[in-house]
Parts: C-alpha cells; sequence; structure tokens
C-alpha cells in the first residue's frame, strides 16, 4: 500500500510538473464536478427491478419525495453548460485572432464528442440485436436503451450551442431566460399545447451557456453579479417551487404528472442560475485547492476521459444489474423496489462496484476521446494540455514517467478552448 501510495504522489507531482502555468485549473474542476454530479446522480436514482421476467425502470424519488434535495445536489448540468460556453466563447475568439477558420475550429471541437458516442451506439446496437435474438423481453430491452441513449440529447443540445458559438456568445441571458418564462406561462397558464415545451430544450440550456460566454469576456470578475446570480436564482427556484406548482424534484421522476428537467422548465434554469452563481463564487477556493498536485491530479485525469466517463456509466450499472442476476435471489438495492431507506444504504453499498464496473469500460473505450493523431498547437488545443496524451498512458501504465513541457514558449501557446 505505502509503494501504490508513492508512486500515485510520484504521478501526481509529475501531471503537476507537466501542467501548463498559465491553464485556468478552476474550470477544470468544475467540468469534473458537474461529470461526477451527473454521474452519481443516475446511480442513486436509477432503479432496475426484476419482476415477471423483464427489467424495469424506477426511482426512488417516486416512493420517497422526501429525496427531492437529492437532485438539487446532483443535478449539475447547469455547471457543465457554464464552463462549456466559457471554454467555447474564448477558444473561438483565439481561433479568430489566430486566423483559424470556423469550420476547423468546430470540426476539432465535435470531434471528440462524438467519436466515442459512436462506440457506444455501435456496442448497443449489437448488445440489443443480440438480447432480442437471444429471446430477451422486448419490455426489457427497451429499459436498457432508453437508459443509455436518454443521456444523448445533452450532448446533442451542447453540440449544437458550440456549433452556434459565434451567433450566441454574446448574447446576453436574459433573452433565452424570458423565452424559457414564456414558453411555460404559454404552456401551463394559457393551456398551450405540450410540445411548445420542448423549445426550452434549447432556450433553457442556452441561459448557462451565454452566462459562460459573459464569464470569458470578464463579466464575473468581482463577486456582485455571481451574487446576484445564487440569490436571485435561489429566491426565484424556492418561489416557483412553493406558489408555482412546480415540482421540488430537479430530476424526472417516473409517473409524476411534470418533470422539471424533460423538458427544463423555468424552476430548473433559475435553479441553474443558482448553481452558475454558486460556481462563479467558489472560483477562488477552488484554484487553491487545485493547487495541491494530488487534487489536480485527479481533475486532470477525469477531464482527459471526460465523455467516456459520462456516455458509459449508465452501461456499467447495467452490467453489474445483469451480472447480479445470475444470483437466484434478487439482491437489495440492485433488482429490488427503491421504496425504503434501506434501499438507500444498499445502493450507497453498490456505488464502488459501479465505479469499478465503469473503471473498466474506461480502459476498453477511452482511446475513442483521444484523437488519432497528434493535433498541432493552436486554438484547437484549448483547456487541452500538449502532454495529455502521455498523462493518460503513464496514468494507465502506472508509471511516473510524464514529459514536462519543453519551453515557456510552448506553455504559452496553450489556451482555452
Amino acid at each position: 500500500m505505502h509503494e501504490l501510495r508513492a508512486r500515485w504522489s510520484a504521478l501526481a507531482a509529475g501531471i503537476d510538473a507537466a501542467t501548463p502555468a498559465g491553464r485556468d485549473r478552476t474550470v477544470d474542476a468544475l467540468r469534473a464536478i458537474a461529470i461526477l454530479g451527473v454521474v452519481l446522480g443516475h446511480w442513486l436514482v436509477t432503479a432496475l427491478t426484476a419482476g415477471d421476467g423483464a427489467l424495469s425502470a424506477g426511482s426512488p424519488l417516486t416512493y420517497m419525495a422526501w429525496l427531492a434535495p437529492v437532485s438539487w445536489v446532483f443535478q449539475t448540468l447547469a455547471v457543465f453548460f457554464l464552463v462549456g460556453g466559457h471554454v467555447a466563447a474564448r477558444g473561438y475568439a483565439t481561433a479568430r485572432e489566430r486566423g483559424v477558420s470556423y469550420g476547423t475550429w468546430v470540426g476539432q471541437r465535435l470531434g471528440r464528442l462524438f467519436r466515442p458516442v459512436a462506440a457506444v451506439l455501435v456496442l448497443w446496437v449489437v448488445v440489443a440485436g443480440g438480447m432480442l435474438v437471444g429471446g430477451a423481453e422486448l419490455d426489457t430491452v427497451r429499459t436498457l436503451v432508453k437508459l443509455v441513449l436518454s443521456p444523448l440529447w445533452f450532448l446533442l443540445v451542447f453540440a449544437a450551442l458550440t456549433a452556434a458559438t459565434p451567433l450566441v456568445a454574446r448574447l446576453n441571458p436574459l433573452w433565452p431566460l424570458a423565452v424559457v418564462a414564456g414558453v411555460d406561462v404559454w404552456r401551463f397558464g394559457l393551456g398551450g399545447p405540450e410540445w411548445v415545451g420542448w423549445v426550452n430544450v434549447a432556450a433553457g440550456w442556452l441561459v448557462p451557456f451565454t452566462v459562460g460566454a459573459a464569464w470569458s469576456r470578464g463579466a464575473f470578475a468581482r463577486r456582485g453579479p455571481a451574487l446576484v446570480l445564487l440569490g436571485a436564482g435561489t429566491a426565484a427556484t424556492v418561489g416557483l417551487i412553493l406558489w408555482g406548482g412546480y415540482p421540488a424534484s430537479m430530476v424526472g421522476v417516473p409517473g409524476a404528472p411534470l418533470s422539471n428537467l424533460n423538458p427544463p422548465t423555468l424552476a430548473a434554469v433559475a435553479f441553474g442560475l443558482a448553481q452558475c452563481g454558486l460556481a462563479l463564487l467558489v472560483r477562488e477556493p477552488l484554484a487553491r485547492a487545485m493547487q495541491r498536485p494530488v487534487a489536480w491530479a485527479k481533475v486532470a485525469l477525469v477531464n482527459l476521459s471526460a465523455m467516456t466517463v459520462f456516455l458509459w456509466h449508465q452501461t456499467a450499472m447495467m452490467a453489474v444489474t445483469a451480472l447480479g442476476l445470475l444470483v437466484s435471489a434478487d439482491l437489495p438495492g440492485l433488482h429490488t423496489v427503491p421504496d425504503s431507506v434501506g434501499w438507500i444504504a444498499a445502493r450507497l453499498l453498490w456505488l464502488p462496484v459501479f465505479a469499478a464496473a465503469l473503471t473498466l469500460c474506461w480502459a476498453a473505450f477511452r482511446t475513442y476521446e483521444q484523437p488519432s493523431r497528434r493535433p498541432k498547437p493552436g486554438p484547437a488545443m484549448a483547456q487541452t494540455a500538449p502532454p495529455a496524451a502521455a498523462i493518460t498512458a503513464a496514468a494507465a501504465a502506472g508509471t511516473t514517467d510524464v514529459p514536462r513541457p519543453r519551453t515557456a514558449a510552448a506553455t504559452k501557446k496553450i489556451t482555452h478552448v
């Protein structure tokens, strides 16, 4: 154990030394928090129950409404869009300064998103087809495929907003916020059609994205604007839940008549603004924490495979659940109905098992997130340090031989994307 700790400390020190001095580690930390929040949230509120020879999806929030505050902690997508808007706006501005075309910039930005998506889709086409041929219940296959595909809507919206960065980077967040409010008034106040709510899929996530773009322009250099976001967002969220009829849960609850997330409602967007305000306020403590090599190494490694972690976390959970079916009895917290505190305690014990399965998925599929060949230094390498591939290889191999930047000039070439 002592030797493992020593090797990890040495690796962390190497990653810290190989990181360009000008890199904003806070951005990476917020991204890692957002991704891990979504992963843990899904693992805690998604239950696959076995019955009548089939698996069906459920949620402890259906049976224990008092757990709604858990969704406030783990529903961190607004922070991810905040960081995405910041990185995209700053990266595109840098690309223009360097004469890089929009097509080149957006192609490099989106390529890292869609390569790992293709790997997930191919594997699940094969798995779903094999299950159907093998006689699996259609409802079981539908449940599993839905769990895998449902997170992809977020990537599609994120990709669309990233591609639209030149158009929306300087948009005032109040404009998409007004659209969200107008849509909700039409839907819930004037009896408008349900389909109009899907306008908020774009408008709702455009709000934190444009807040992030404003951050890149220095709009939150002082704490005042972030405090306003936190205070106003919190007050609006509480008011909408208590007096506006919106659900308390910030994630979808099976069987509930209304979801704050599917599509996003004004309550979800107000909550997201509060999250953005909090994220912007904790930048200084995060920056200090990221100066510790061990803390920074963890964040850096998560960021190198962020999309792999996000795309495969549901598959990891389902793989553990499927293997558990080999046991004759239903396993508590894995196959049982999520209707008691005992289920919660049992589910917490399964989290390390899910994490181990996700580690195997990461080892098998992380290469799809990395470029097939090393790109030339430039704006497309935003927020990705030159030794990133070497760091990944070093971590996977358990070695501490991580290269350092060759010169200060090379370090200065790395900017945010």
